[in-house]
C-alpha cells in the first residue's frame, strides 16, 4: 500500500478526470432508488483494485443514499475497534456483501439483479455460520486480494515513474491472487492476527467510503473533495491505510492477538468462544 501512496501521487493527466468526477458527484449525490443504490454499492466492492480509480468511487459513492452511507459508516467503526470481539457478526456482513455484489453481477446476465444478488446474499450469510472457521479463511483473503490488487498497481507505476515497464498494472489480479492465498493461509495458521487484519482493513474501508459518501453530500465541498482525491490518487489509500493501522494497533493492545484460538471456530454452535 505504501508503494501505491509514493507511486501515484503527481500525475497530471488526472486534471480531466478530476472535472468528470467532480461533475458526477454534483448530478449524482443523495442517493436513488433500490436499483441505482444496489448498483452504487456493487461498483464500489465489484473491483479488486478500486483505490486505484478514485473517479469511479466517487460516481458510486455520490449514489449512495444517506443513511446506507452512516451505516457503512457504524458498522466500520465497529468493524475497526472492536471487530476481533465480534468477528463472527463482521464475517456474516462481509458474506451478505459478497454475495450481494456478486449475485447482482451475476444476475445482469438474467435482468434480474436485485433478486439474484439478495438470494445470494442471504444464502451466503447463512452458509458462513456454521463453516466460520472457512468463511474467516475467506474473508482474510478477499481483504488479502484487495491489499495485494492495489500494491500491484503500486508497484507498476513507481516503476513505471523510472523507466521500468515490466510490470502491467492491468494484471493486478497477480497481486489478489497472491493476497488472496497469502491472507487466505494464514488464518489457518494464525488465527488471531488473520482476524485482526481483516477487520481491521475491512472496517476502515467501510468507514472511510462511508464518511466519503456523506461529505459529497455536502454542496458546497462537493467539488472540492472530488478534485482533491482524483488529482492527488495518494489521498485515498492513505485515508484508508491510517484508520487500518491504528484499528490493529487498538485490537492488538485490548488483546485481541493475545488470545488462543478458538477450538471450535466452524460454527456458531461452538462451545469455546474468543473472550471479549
Amino acid at each position: 500500500m505504501m508503494t501505491f501512496i509514493l507511486a501515484r501521487a503527481g500525475q497530471p493527466e488526472k486534471a480531466g478526470a478530476a472535472n468528470e468526477a467532480a461533475n458526477q458527484a454534483q448530478s449524482g449525490s443523495g442517493g436513488g432508488d433500490l436499483h441505482s443504490t444496489a448498483e452504487a454499492v456493487s461498483n464500489m466492492f465489484g473491483r479488486m483494485d478500486a483505490l486505484a480509480h478514485p473517479e469511479e468511487l466517487i460516481s458510486s459513492m455520490s449514489q449512495l443514499p444517506t443513511v446506507l452511507a452512516a451505516v457503512f459508516v457504524a458498522v466500520g467503526l465497529v468493524c475497526l475497534l472492536q471487530g476481533f470481539k465480534l468477528y463472527r457478526w463482521m464475517v456474516i456482513i462481509i458474506a451478505l456483501m459478497t454475495g450481494l455484489v456478486v449475485g447482482y453481477k451475476l444476475g445482469g446476465s438474467v435482468k434480474s439483479e436485485m433478486i439474484v444478488g439478495t438470494c445470494l446474499g442471504v444464502l451466503m450469510a447463512v452458509l458462513a455460520w456454521p463453516l466460520m472457521k472457512y468463511a474467516v479463511a475467506v474473508a482474510g483473503g478477499l481483504a488479502g486480494a484487495f491489499i495485494g490488487a492495489n500494491a500491484w498497481v503500486g508497484l507498476a507505476s513507481a516503476l513505471a515513474k523510472r523507466g521500468m515497464t515490466d510490470i502491467n498494472p492491468d494484471m493486478h489480479w497477480v497481486g489478489a491472487l497472491v493476497g488472496l492465498m497469502f491472507f487466505g493461509l494464514l488464518s489457518f495458521i494464525v488465527f488471531e492476527l488473520s482476524v485482526v487484519v481483516f477487520t481491521s482493513f475491512s472496517g476502515s474501508v467501510l468507514t472511510v467510503l462511508g464518511a466519503l459518501a456523506l461529505l459529497l453530500q455536502v454542496e458546497s465541498i462537493r467539488s472540492s473533495i472530488a478534485t482533491h482525491l482524483t488529482e492527488k490518487p495518494f489521498i485515498l489509500p492513505l485515508l484508508v491505510m491510517v484508520p487500518a493501522v491504528i484499528g490493529l494497533i487498538i485490537q492488538q493492545q485490548a488483546g485481541g492477538m493475545k488470545k488462543s484460538k478458538p477450538k471450535g471456530a466452524s460454527g456458531g454452535g461452538d462451545k469455546t468462544a474468543v473472550a471479549a
